[in-house]
Parts: structure tokens; sequence; C-alpha cells
């Protein structure tokens, strides 16, 4: 004869048992979100710039003064913080950013917006927002633009010292210009660089003293690099280094005299590197007396009169190219120069 168990003994039961026999809690799924994730990023100089942001979308709804209310912070995208970061100190509105990551929001209104930057930059939107938090305020003004069913972020006009970055959405673009001071990013990278396994390389220490003689920067110190240079391995190219430095100081003797020199150690593709360099920067003259006076030194040597007619070519001085050219047409062996040659030739011609 079967007995009935009171519903009372059954959930008695059912919380004494063990937990490995109770049902687990079900895993959530990871499905796509209707804001999408995205990320974009820009490097200016050395610095290197990107923005983390969901992209919410358009989707008939009226934007500006409805779904994103006027006069109230907005996360600048959808679900959790909007995220700007940056490796090295940035300006942005002419007020100093230390490198870092930043919550992005702003404050929309009919005309001038507010871009704020945020310390906490790991919230949910805007909702915990604190104004004690701001690193920066600055004013901007929308532009309008072509319609965008997304929200997305671009990254307009880079060069070595500035971009803009510009949120896109509907038909509304907001853009935020930002400043890099690259040559003081890269001086100080430089330094750190050269604490590493470049140190041990005559060209590093010629490389950086280099580029700050290219950039008119840290003279003083780029000088000691290139002599740091001169004294593991002295060659025409850190000579040369040196010679630019001593020029931008004001040492016009000293200069000349270390030119001397570094003629007197280069090789032939040296020289020529060196003519090249200086029809890159229009000193095509000058060119002309480098490489002419590498095929007096390498006179069996076809590619020294190929350069030379390339510089006259540049000059406009057609009847020295065709010489300088036929004189390398006669010595070149190699059948794909010689068709090159007599291309250049017939161009000339």
């Amino acid at each position: 004869m079967l007995r009935s168990t009171p519903f009372g003994a059954i959930l008695v039961l059912a919380l004494a048992a063990p937990a490995a026999q109770l049902p687990a809690q079900a895993p959530p799924l990871v499905l796509p979100k209707a804001s999408p994730r995205a990320s974009v990023s820009q490097t200016v100089g050395l610095t290197e710039i990107g923005i983390t942001y969901d992209r919410p979308a358009v989707n008939g709804r009226e934007i500006w003064g409805k779904l994103v209310p006027y006069d109230s912070v907005w996360r600048a995208g959808a679900n959790e913080n909007t995220v700007i970061a940056f490796s090295s100190p940035v300006k942005i509105g002419g007020k100093e950013v230390p490198a870092g990551r930043y919550g992005l929001h702003m404050i929309p209104t009919a005309s001038e917006w507010t871009v704020i930057l945020s310390r906490q930059a790991s919230a949910w939107g805007s909702f915990s927002y604190d104004p004690k938090e701001d690193v920066l305020r600055v004013q901007v003004t929308p532009k309008p633009a072509e319609f965008r069913e997304r929200l997305a972020y671009t990254f307009e006009d880079p060069d070595a010292g500035s971009t803009v970055a510009t949120l896109r959405w509907e038909k509304l673009a907001v853009p935020l210009a930002i400043e890099v001071d690259s040559k003081t990013v890269v001086t100080d990278s430089l330094r750190e660089q050269l604490r590493g396994l470049p140190r041990f390389s005559w060209q590093s220490w010629s490389q950086a003293a280099a580029w700050c003689a290219a950039n008119g920067v840290n003279l003083e110190e780029a000088s000691a690099w290139a002599d740091r240079s001169i004294a593991m391995n002295q060659n025409f190219t850190n000579l040369g280094v040196k010679a630019k430095l001593l020029e931008l100081r004001g040492d016009s003797a000293g200069a000349t005299g270390l030119q001397r020199t570094a003629f007197g150690l280069a090789t032939e593709n040296e020289i020529n590197l060196y003519g090249y360099q200086l029809m890159g920067q229009g000193k095509v003259d000058s060119a002309i007396v480098v490489l002419r006076k590498n095929t007096k030194d390498y006179p069996k040597s076809w590619n020294t009169y190929v350069s030379l007619g390339e510089a006259y070519a540049r000059k406009g001085d057609k009847k020295l190219a065709v010489r300088a050219y036929s004189k390398a047409r006669t010595m070149v062996q190699d059948p794909t120069q010689r068709s090159r040659i007599d291309g250049v030739l017939a161009g000339l011609r």
C-alpha cells in the first residue's frame, strides 16, 4: 500500500540535499549587442590616441534634443563609458591632459557643446558621473554632416603634432582638436631607448642625434649623442650629423672642418645617398657638386654617372643629363639597367 509524503517533508529533504544535487544556475549566453562595440586609434608622432565606444543606431528616431536630451551629461555613445586614451600628455583646448584613460562625456545643446574628460573610465554610461572627477571641460561647436545611421568616431587631419577626433551621428559632427608636443615626446623616447640595447651601436646614437638636428631640438644633448657615436666608430654619417649640429649651434667653421673630414671617409654609396638627400631638400646645385666628385673618385662605377645624370635632369640641364646617362650606358653590363637607361635617354632627347 502506497503512502503519500507530506509536501513539507519533501521541501525539507530538498533543502537538506547536497549542493551538487541541486540544479545549477544557467550561465549567461554571449549574444550580439544592439549597439555594437567599436574602437578607433590614431598615432600622432609617437603618441597613441584611442577611443573605445558602443555604436547606437538612429533607427528612425529623433536624436538631438530628444533621444539625447539637451543640457544633460551624455555618455557620447551607448552602454558603458566611452573611453579616450592617450599614451603621452596632450593638449585639448589649450589645456594640458596627462597620459591615461578617461571617460568621455558630452553635454549637447542646440549650439555649443561641452566635452568632458573624467578620471572615471570604468563606469556604466553617465549615470554615476561626478563633476568632481573632471580632468577637462572644453567648449566645441558641432557642424552639419552627412547622415550616419550608427554613431562613429573618426580621426581627421593627422600630422606630426595634432589630429581632430570627431563624433559623427545622424546629421551632426562634433570635432575635438587634440595637440601633441611630439618633439618633446620623441626626445624623451630617444633618451629611454638609448638606455636599452640600442646604446651599444654607433648607429643608434647617430640616428638620435640626426633626428634632433633635423627637427632643431635638444641640440646640446644631441651633440653629446653624436660624440658618443663618433667615439664608437668615426665615419661619414656621424661626422656629418655632428657637423650639422655645429652649424645649428653657430659654429660654421667647426662644421666645415668636420664635413671635410667626413668626405675623406665616405664610401661611394654614402656619397651617392648624400647626393639624393640634398636633392630631396631642393639643394640640386649642391647635389651636383657632390655627385660630380663621386664620378671622379669612382670613375669605373656606372651608378655614379646615373645619379649625376638624374641631378642634372632635375636642374633642367638636359644636355649634361644626356652626357652623364650616356656615359653610364657605355659602362653598364646588366640588360635590365641598360633598358632603363635607354628609356631615360629617350625621354630626355
